[in-house]
């Protein structure tokens, strides 16, 4: 799953992931995402920080409040690449953190040291 607010940065991941293999579900922001989440249970869930509404240490932290997605690895992206946003999403549960602009390998180096191996390949 990869949510953002900016549709490019939805479109240039979902490229990156559909060709590499991946199902891909996209949320235009938090509420979007908690409202997906239960019905297409993602391996790995790819969420930016910036966005209206419910930013994205909110929505990891309800994320990873939940038990049944607890285990889900949560990436925080942000063009921020400071000591202290990397810090606020750990405290927040988060596993990663991706610094935006990512390149296609990044992204598919995160989802293989994060999705079962089965997911790489559906």
């Amino acid at each position: 799953m990869v949510i953002d607010d900016s549709n490019t940065i939805r479109r240039s991941a979902e490229i990156f992931l559909v060709q590499a293999g991946c199902q891909v579900v996209l949320a235009e922001d938090g509420f979007d995402a908690l409202a997906k989440i239960a019905d297409h249970l993602p391996d790995v869930i790819f969420c930016d920080i910036m966005m209206p509404r419910l930013d994205g240490y909110q929505t990891c932290s309800l994320i990873k409040k939940n038990p049944r997605f607890k285990a889900t690895p949560v990436i925080m992206l942000s063009s921020k690449d400071g000591l202290f946003d990397r810090a606020r999403g750990r405290m927040v549960g988060s596993d990663q953190y991706l610094t935006k602009p990512f390149t296609k390998d990044s992204l598919l180096q995160t989802v293989a040291d994060f999705a079962p191996p089965a997911a790489a390949r559906s």
